[in-house]
């Protein structure tokens, strides 16, 4: 499988390096399955570089948990994957070894920040696939790369020994080809790690044999402001055929909104709270306590001539924004702004959800755009909220999930689907019965 790998790689430069391991022989949940890492989970041995060349010379010197947990249930990690640069980034453009391309579209994005793990899920060369989702990273790929992309409740899976964006936004996810590979994969990565204070000590229930779901009587919930924001034609017929699809199968919809001006700060608080994490998090990478150092006259030359050569001009544009949010009248009038408008926003979409079992909503407003063409009206209800609405559940750390709906243009786009929190079991039973439904046909 790795010459499959290295040989799609010349079109996708999705791979970063390969992994070599003893494999765990026996009956066990994930014997036989081929697993890629994002580059920003830490494999003893391994370079782990997070797309930065900062971090090009770091070799992991532990595995994270959740890499202990892919091992002890029998899977073969083949390959670590490329991703926006320490996970900044919406396109997967913004990696030290360049774009991560699509592979139903090799002109076309992947998405970001776990692009590299979508691509190769996407072009059916690993079962499992592991990334990490701090606003969209898992979810939108996935909708770009026609695969199953799930971001579970915040905590449901260690971060420990991932190289962290935001704290308080970060979630370990994965991507798989199908909704019950998905329900399998979280019964192994799931549970209480005592090396992450944020994880959470729930059960863990066998969703894989919990998927049977009859629809009729169900009531879901359809992000409106999120429908009304998509311009596209055909993203919207394939959406509505799946509402009347439900519909006939006795499910009732009924459309939630959002009071409008609030919607539209989705994007803008994440940026101030995300970025402002990131500073924090990523000030030790100076070249002193980790990084590929440059020389100086100073300690401090050092250290700004090893930030200055070392990120990309993105990632020192937003660690910029994050000093300034904390610089001064700063914390109070843009950071602490901001985490109020988190709290306002998080109590409007879980009163949105209070009187239904899931949230429904396009998870792109289109296919991956062009590589060179990139270009977004910034102030558009469909960048703000079309676009970016997925944040919601980072805020919250409600489950999310998207799964293929349809091609658009011979590109696919997903459908995203949420729950109230830790509940995944029936996240993963409704995507089930939707997936039947949709009966997405992969081939590219």
């Amino acid at each position: 499988m790795i010459d499959k790998i290295k040989e799609a790689n010349k079109r996708l430069n999705a791979a970063l390096s390969y992994v070599e391991h003893d494999v765990v022989s026996g009956d066990l949940p994930l014997s036989g399955w081929s697993v890629a890492l994002k580059d920003n989970f830490n494999m003893s041995g391994t370079i782990t570089t997070a797309s930065s060349n900062l971090l090009s010379n770091y070799k992991s010197i532990y595995n994270a948990t959740t890499v202990d947990k892919l091992i002890e249930a029998g899977s073969q990690i083949l390959v670590k994957t490329s991703m926006d640069e320490l996970g900044m980034g919406g396109t997967n453009r913004n990696a030290a070894t360049g774009p991560v391309l699509n592979p139903y579209c090799e002109g076309c994005i992947s998405g970001g920040s776990s692009g590299g793990s979508a691509s190769l899920a996407g072009a059916n060369l690993v079962r499992l696939s592991m990334g990490s989702d701090t606003g969209d990273s898992i979810r939108k790929p996935a909708s770009y790369c026609g695969v199953v992309g799930v971001k579970p409740s915040y905590g449901r899976i260690s971060r420990y020994g991932v190289i962290p964006y935001a704290a308080s936004l970060d979630h370990v996810g994965y991507f798989t080809q199908n909704v019950k590979d998905a329900a399998i994969a979280l019964e192994v990565l799931a549970g209480y790690d005592a090396n992450d204070m944020t994880s959470i000590d729930a059960p863990v229930e066998k969703y894989s044999e919990l998927l049977d779901l009859d629809l009729k009587g169900k009531r879901m919930g359809v992000f409106k402001n999120v429908v009304d924001a998509i311009d596209n034609a055909d993203t919207l017929n394939s959406f509505n055929n799946l509402l009347t699809a439900l519909e006939s199968k006795g499910a009732e919809i009924v459309y939630k909104e959002m009071q409008s001006d609030l919607a539209k700060t989705m994007l803008p608080t994440y940026v101030v709270i995300a970025n402002v994490e990131a500073s924090t998090h990523h000030a030790s990478l100076d070249g002193v306590r980790f990084g590929k150092a440059v020389e100086g006259k100073s300690l401090e030359e050092l250290m700004i001539q090893t930030r200055s050569q070392g990120f990309s001009s993105l990632v020192k544009e937003r660690l910029i924004y994050g000093q300034y949010a904390l610089e001064g009248d700063h914390k109070i009038t843009v950071y602490q702004k901001a985490k109020k408008v988190r709290r306002l926003l998080v109590d409007a979409y879980k009163e949105m959800l209070s009187d239904v079992d899931v949230m429904l909503a396009p998870a792109t407003p289109q296919g991956a755009p062009s590589v060179d063409d990139l270009s977004f009206d910034i102030e558009s209800d469909k960048f703000l909220i079309g676009d970016n609405h997925m944040v919601i559940n980072n805020f919250t750390g409600y489950p999310s999930m998207t799964l293929p709906m349809s091609k658009v243009d011979g590109l696919p786009v997903g459908v995203n689907v949420s729950t109230k929190y830790l509940e995944e079991a029936k996240l993963f039973s409704y995507a089930n019965a939707f997936e039947a439904i949709l009966d997405w046909k992969g081939d590219f």
